[in-house]
Formats: structure tokens, C-alpha cells, sequence
């Protein structure tokens, strides 16, 4: 099997807090219950709480079956995506499968909102690492970070992560994505400290924005800032800095992959959506590169409106 005929699996992709990773996409593009502000992905399109398959799991635990076959192995299989993984009602069925196959761990990148599901926290019980989210301390930021679907109240949300935590046997890293001017005030970390300390965690991990987000007003807090909110959290908490080394595969599929990136750009600005579509390439593969063509200066982002599009950087003036 060609890499270009895997539709539901990539990678292994270079990941801040994974190593090597193999994705599972378990969602279409941006089928979420949040449309959070700093997606990098861009905004929601499927705003939604309803499970269902969105894809099939039987599909790909066939694609991972042959991809497994390749070397090295990868340090996790994670669940994450295009969206949000636990709208597939089957992903205990997949994790299940996935243990089946290989006993490489199972990571679940989720952004926590449907943890008070029972449905939920019965799916995600054989993973070995649950990966969610917590970006606000009350209400009202809660709305205007996450924009959350209709049925996602804050205190609802909360209390499933405190159910979940205190549950489930295997490890929970909690992601706390902090923003300037925002979610960055002393008083509101302290409140998103307050409901960390009241979770059964093994980690607590600070980020912020790197990639161009879904609005402009997602801003960057500075490394030194969060080492310094990182003293409000309980221990252990890190910090995770955005990697900016090349993404991780052999010398020739980087460059392959990159060249194909910027002759794509040459011609017209396009989204990572469009870059992914156009190029056969999953959108968390496509930032990888695109994170190291910026930094390169090869390539340059360009908001227009609500979208954020990459062009070659020599295409202005």
C-alpha cells in the first residue's frame, strides 16, 4: 500500500509531546465540538455533539495493519486529527483493535468537552494516555475561547474532566493553551489551576499560540511568561515550546514533500486544507512542513478574513 492510498492514517509525524507519532484520524476536516479561536486548523465547519462513525473503523485498522509493517516503529499511535476524536462512537472499538495489532501505547489528543458522556468514558478506558484540554477558568472565557456547541456548558465540561481523571487507570496529560491578554491574566490561571489541582493528572502542560490561528486575536504568551504561570500550577508542569527541527521521515520524503509544497505555493496561496486536498497530504503533516518552510522564509501566511492562507514568499514585493 502506497502512502499516498492511506485516507485515515499518517505520519509518523514529529510531535512536541509524543516523539514519533502515527495518526489515526477518526473525523472528517473540522467536524468539532469547539471552534476554538486558535485552531490552527481554521474554523469549525460540523459544529456538533452528536456520535456517530464518522469513518470507518474497520478501514482503518486494515491501514494500520500495514503500516505497522514499516520501520522504525513510532513511540505512540494517537487518535487526534481533523477534529475531535470522540464524536466516533466506535473509538473503543478502534482501541480495542488498535491493542489487537500491536503494543505500541494508544494516546487520545482530545479537547475534553465530551468527557461527561458515560458513552465516552467507556471508550476511551483500554487507551494509555488521554490527552485533553483545559483553556479557560470561568464561563465566560470558556465562551469566547472554546466556542463551544450549545450543550457544552462550562460547569458541564469541567465536571466531566473531574469525573474522567479520577476513573480512568491509565495516564492523563493535561494541555492548559494559554492566550495573550486573554487567558494569560494571573486571576484566570489561577482558576484553571484551582480545577487542574482537582484532577487525578500526571502532567499538566502549558502551550500557547505558534501557528497562524483561526483569529487574529489568538496572541502568542511568551516563554518567560509561562514559566512564570507554570509556578501556579501542582507538579509536575512543563512548559512544551514548539519544535521548529524538520519533520521526522527520511531526508527524501521531507524534501519530496517539501518541494511538492512550494511548487503548489508558486502557483497559488492556498490554505492547509487546500494544501492537504491538493497534495494527498493530511493537514497535521502539511503544518509540520509548512512550521519549517516558514521559519526557512521560503513560504509566508497571509490572513484574509476569516481564513489563513500560505503563499512563496517571493511571490510579493
Amino acid at each position: 500500500m502506497s502512502q499516498s492510498s492511506f485516507r485515515y492514517i499518517y505520519g509518523p509525524v514529529a510531535s512536541r509531546r509524543l516523539g514519533r507519532s502515527l495518526g489515526v484520524d477518526l473525523v472528517p476536516f473540522k467536524v468539532c465540538s469547539y471552534d476554538c479561536i486558535y485552531c490552527q486548523l481554521g474554523r469549525t465547519t460540523n459544529l456538533t455533539t452528536e456520535l456517530g462513525e464518522y469513518l470507518p473503523v474497520d478501514a482503518m485498522l486494515i491501514e494500520l495493519s500495514e503500516k505497522l509493517k514499516e520501520e522504525p516503529p513510532p513511540d505512540f499511535i494517537g487518535l487526534a486529527g481533523s477534529g475531535e476524536p470522540t464524536l466516533h462512537s466506535r473509538i473503543g472499538e478502534l482501541i480495542s483493535g488498535i491493542k489487537g495489532l500491536t503494543s505500541i501505547p494508544v494516546a487520545v489528543l482530545t479537547n475534553g468537552s465530551l468527557l461527561w458522556k458515560p458513552e465516552v468514558q467507556a471508550g476511551l478506558a483500554e487507551a494509555d494516555l488521554v490527552m485533553p484540554s483545559l483553556d479557560a477558568g470561568c464561563r465566560t472565557t470558556f465562551g469566547r475561547v472554546s466556542r463551544p456547541h450549545p450543550d457544552i456548558s462550562f460547569q458541564r465540561m469541567v465536571d466531566g474532566l473531574l469525573t474522567f481523571s479520577h476513573g480512568f487507570k491509565g495516564e492523563i496529560w493535561l494541555e492548559v493553551f494559554l492566550l495573550a491578554g486573554i487567558t494569560d491574566r494571573r486571576e484566570e490561571v489561577e482558576r484553571i489551576a484551582a480545577i487542574a489541582s482537582s484532577m487525578r493528572l500526571s502532567r499538566v502542560q502549558l502551550n500557547t499560540v505558534a501557528r497562524p490561528p483561526a483569529e487574529s486575536s489568538a496572541l502568542t504568551v511568551s516563554r518567560d511568561e509561562l514559566e512564570k504561570l507554570r509556578e501556579l500550577f501542582p507538579r509536575p508542569c512543563e512548559v512544551i515550546a514548539e519544535s521548529r527541527a524538520r519533520p521526522q521521515g527520511s531526508s527524501s520524503e521531507v524534501a519530496n514533500a517539501e518541494e511538492k509544497i512550494v511548487a503548489l505555493l508558486s502557483r497559488r496561496p492556498c490554505t492547509v486544507e487546500g494544501i492537504a486536498t491538493g497534495l494527498g497530504l493530511h493537514p497535521n503533516e502539511v503544518l509540520k512542513h509548512l512550521d519549517v518552510l516558514c521559519t526557512k522564509g521560503i513560504i509566508r501566511s497571509d490572513r484574509r478574513g476569516p481564513a489563513v492562507f500560505y503563499e512563496e514568499a517571493r511571490s510579493r514585493p
